[in-house]
C-alpha cells in the first residue's frame, strides 16, 4: 500500500500521559475502492468522522501525541475488532457467533454506510479483507499499544482520548429540545476508565460552554474495550462531537465555525492534559 495507514505526530517532550486518536477521520480513499463502490462521493464519505483530525490538530504543540486515520472508516473500521468479519459481506465467513453490529452490516470490513446504504454490489474475497486488516488496521492498533506502553512508562499511566463525530440527526431525540448533547463521553458506564477522570473532563468541558451527556447514545465501542483497563492504570475515554457544531454535513464542508470549534478543542486538550498531569503526580506520590 503506497499511502501510509496513519499519521502519527510526537511532539518532543510528550508533557502527560495524555494521547489523542482520530480512528475515523481518514479521507484517502484507494482508487480500486472508488471504483468498486456502487456510492457517489459524497455517500461514501457520511461515515467518516470528517475534519476530527484537524480539530485536534493543535495537540503536538501541547505536548500530546496524535495518531490520526488516513484511509477511511468505509474501507477499515478502526474501531472494531479484526475478528468482526461480516460473513455478508467476506467470502468464507462463518455465520455462528456474529454480533448484532456486524449483522448490521458495520463489521471491520463495513458492508454499509451511514443509513444503511450498501458499499458494493457482492461481496469480497477473504484475501481481501485480510490484506485490508495487515495493511491498515494491525499498524494502526500496534502503534496504539506502543502509545500507551510508552506513556505507562514515562508516567504510570496512560490516557486515551478516542476522539469521533456524530451526525446531529443521531442525537436529535437524546434529550428535550434545547438539551440535546454536544459532546458524548463514552466510559463504557465506568469501565473504561477512572470515574474522577471522566468527572473532570465533563467539567472542562462544561466550563467551555459544550452541553454533555455521558454514554447516552454513545458509551464507546472496540478502542474503549480493548484498551481501556483502568485498575491497570489505562484509561480510555470515547469523545463524540456534534458535526452540527463545526461543519455543514450536507456538503461535507467546514461552517463558518470550525475555527472556534477548533481552538475549543485545543483548550480542552490543554486542560485535559494538565488534569492527567497533576493526577499522575498525585499517584506517583502517594
Amino acid at each position: 500500500m503506497s499511502t501510509p495507514p496513519f499519521r502519527l505526530i510526537r511532539p518532543p517532550h510528550p508533557a502527560s500521559p495524555l494521547i489523542a486518536s482520530s480512528p475515523h477521520s481518514g479521507r484517502t480513499y484507494p482508487a480500486d475502492f472508488v471504483a468498486r463502490t456502487v456510492l457517489d462521493e459524497r455517500v461514501i464519505r457520511s461515515s467518516e468522522d470528517a475534519f476530527v483530525d484537524i480539530l485536534l490538530e493543535r495537540a503536538p504543540d501541547l505536548g500530546v501525541p496524535l495518531i490520526a486515520a488516513e484511509m477511511p472508516r468505509a474501507y477499515v473500521d478502526l474501531n472494531r475488532s479484526e475478528r468482526e468479519l461480516d460473513p455478508a459481506l467476506v467470502q468464507g465467513v462463518a455465520k455462528a457467533g456474529i454480533n448484532p453490529r456486524v449483522n448490521s452490516g458495520l463489521g471491520v470490513i463495513p458492508r454499509v454506510v451511514a443509513q444503511g446504504r450498501a458499499i458494493y454490489r457482492g461481496k469480497i474475497t477473504r484475501a481481501e479483507a485480510e490484506a485490508r486488516l495487515e495493511d491498515v488496521w494491525r499498524p494502526y492498533h500496534g502503534a496504539l499499544v506502543d502509545l500507551m506502553e510508552q506513556a505507562c512508562a514515562a508516567f504510570g499511566r496512560a490516557v486515551l482520548l478516542d476522539v469521533h463525530s456524530m451526525p446531529h440527526e443521531a442525537i436529535e431525540g437524546a434529550a428535550p429540545k434545547g438539551r440535546t448533547p454536544e459532546i458524548v463521553l463514552g466510559d463504557r458506564f465506568g469501565a473504561s476508565a477512572d470515574s474522577g477522570l471522566v468527572d473532570a473532563v465533563e467539567g472542562i468541558f462544561r466550563g467551555l460552554g459544550f452541553r454533555v451527556a455521558r454514554n447516552a447514545p454513545f458509551a464507546g465501542a472496540f478502542i474503549a474495550q480493548a484498551y481501556g483497563k483502568p485498575e491497570q492504570g489505562r484509561h480510555v475515554l470515547q469523545i463524540e462531537i456534534d458535526r452540527a457544531l463545526y461543519m455543514d454535513e450536507r456538503r461535507l464542508a467546514r461552517s463558518a465555525d470550525f475555527d472556534a470549534v477548533r481552538n475549543l478543542m485545543t483548550e480542552a486538550l490543554m486542560r485535559i492534559r494538565d488534569v492527567t498531569l497533576q493526577d499522575g503526580q498525585q499517584v506517583a506520590a502517594e
